[in-house]
């Protein structure tokens, strides 16, 4: 296990080396001039002296590279930097914004284990059946719908003509159930296929018959032991798609105003707030990797072969 966490250790610190340097870069080459931008200003409201100065002084006119060294040596000392629009501490502002944020994938989270878990058990159990069809349909319709698509849909007709639900802000559990219908419909017709594969795969399994000679009943067949073992794809399908999980995140708190990191990373790209999108990005790839590593975790626990298999190469 300490094997593991250091070897993590080593992947991550490679990894977010690779991902700030790629992701500084490519922020900084987008088109147009990032002064200006930041000034909320054209080029006739100043004078290119106060832009040129003011360049100097954010350190524009120096290399990329050296610009990059800069921002890697105060990240070592744990300093983010400060935000070009409000002045505040990036961390301050991200850590601001983390709890909605949070609280969104939180509550899609909720909804796609509510859909994917019965959706694809009973499609498992009931092969080629009509529940069978109509989950996969269901599933078909839910990767292929757009969650921006479906989040409009859901303002209008909850929003807009039942009065059931607000659309926009964060003020309250009512606030937070039609982001999180949406980022979790969206997201959960690729679990349902995927545990409806995985289960139906485990029922067929020599164990599964051993557990059936052994006269134990279906539901403790069924829960204990086939749905366990159907478990470690699905969990290490969660840790691939989590990078879409937040990019799913940041398109629903823009539609619905959510006052989440997604709509303040937004605004940071439009005002070109460079330490705020490069904490950004920070702080998403240090959540995959704290997420990746859990999963691993859990993916060993959930499957005794791994262990043993490790046990063996270690002894």
């Amino acid at each position: 296990m300490i094997q593991i966490l250091i070897r993590k250790f080593l992947e991550v610190l490679l990894f977010l080396l690779f991902i700030t340097f790629v992701s500084f870069l490519f922020i900084r080459l987008a088109p147009g001039d990032p002064v200006l931008t930041i000034l909320n200003v054209d080029e006739l409201s100043v004078s290119q002296e106060q832009v040129e100065a003011l360049r100097e002084e954010m350190g524009f006119n120096e290399p990329l590279l050296v610009q990059y060294g800069r921002w890697l040596i105060s990240f070592i000392q744990l300093d983010f930097g400060s935000s070009y629009t409000t002045g505040q501490p990036v961390m301050d502002v991200i850590f601001r914004g983390l709890p909605a944020t949070l609280e969104l994938a939180g509550g899609a989270l909720i909804v796609m284990l509510a859909v994917s878990i019965p959706l694809g058990s009973l499609s498992a159990l009931y092969r080629n059946s009509w529940i069978d069809q109509a989950s996969r349909i269901l599933s078909i319709l839910g990767a292929a719908v757009p969650s921006f698509w479906l989040g409009l849909l859901f303002i209008d007709l909850f929003g807009v003509r039942l009065n059931w639900f607000p659309t926009m802000g964060r003020d309250g559990l009512l606030t937070l159930v039609l982001p999180s219908l949406t980022l979790g419909l969206a997201i959960s017709g690729v679990y349902v296929r995927l545990l409806r594969s995985s289960l139906l795969d485990s029922l067929s399994q020599e164990f599964i018959r051993a557990a059936r000679g052994r006269g134990l009943s279906e539901r403790r067949i069924f829960f204990v032991h086939a749905f366990r073992h159907s478990l470690p794809p699905v969990i290490t399908f969660f840790g691939v798609s989590l990078g879409s999980l937040i990019g799913g995140v940041l398109v629903i708190e823009v539609l619905f105003a959510y006052p989440g990191i997604g709509k303040l990373v937004v605004d940071a790209i439009r005002g070109r707030d460079y330490p705020l999108i490069q904490g950004y990005i920070l702080m998403m790839a240090v959540i995959v990797f704290i997420v990746n590593t859990c999963v691993d975790l859990s993916y060993r626990y959930l499957n005794p072969e791994m262990r043993i298999k490790e046990r063996e190469v270690s002894g």
